[in-house]
């Protein structure tokens, strides 16, 4: 794609009663330059839905992202992560609309210091830096909030937009993993970028 800002391949958030490394905060509201990361409200739905339902961006989505995107799903998306606490998914908005998402997916066990990212943002919204502001301020947002040493993101090999977003936000890229990914019947390597706390240091 040439557009320049795209999704990396997330969304999935599984029921879970809390993180014991969270530090509780108030509500979601960072600025990125003139755009917000918010909490997602029910209000949301219908611009959700009107940015969502490009084949444009799900094909850079697993498949978990439904294409087409109805306001049934937006809804049923917003009630979910609006159940789930601590709350994992928000609104990427401007002060009229909200246009994208971002959030990220904790893991558990031996895993339960590192967490995906991930994130999308309506066509309409591209080539305009938002994302690359919007990935670095909730990145440190979650170094703040959480104890996480390392936050990660996957792109798909045919999303190298995605992949220049993580970079400039302080992402490393780590590693290729080699046909990795089949979407829309195209078989594709995904690229792993992360980025790890200042001053964490591995044994």
């Amino acid at each position: 794609m040439s557009s320049g800002l795209l999704p990396c391949g997330f969304f999935e958030f599984p029921e879970r009663t809390g993180l014991p490394h969270h530090r509780e905060g108030g509500d979601m509201k960072l600025a990125i330059g003139d755009f917000w990361i918010r909490d997602l409200e029910v209000e949301d739905g219908r611009s959700i839905t009107r940015h969502a339902d490009n084949p444009r961006v799900a094909q850079m989505l697993r498949d978990l992202f439904p294409s087409p995107y109805s306001l049934t799903d937006a809804l049923e998306f917003i009630l979910m992560t609006n159940r789930t606490e601590p709350r994992a998914a928000f609104a990427i908005a401007s002060d009229e609309e909200a246009f994208g998402v971002i959030g990220f997916n904790p893991g558990r066990d031996v895993y339960r210091f590192s967490a995906e990212i991930g994130y999308w943002i309506g066509e309409d919204y591209w080539g305009q830096g938002i994302m690359t502001r919007a990935v670095k301020a909730f990145s440190d947002h979650l170094f703040e909030t959480h104890d996480f040493q390392r936050l990660f993101a996957g792109t798909f090999s045919s999303n190298p937009a995605s992949g220049r977003v993580l970079e400039k936000a302080g992402f490393v890229r780590e590693g290729i993993f080699r046909s990795h990914v089949t979407k829309n019947g195209t078989l594709l390597d995904e690229h792993l970028y992360a980025r790890v706390r200042p001053g964490s240091s591995a044994s």
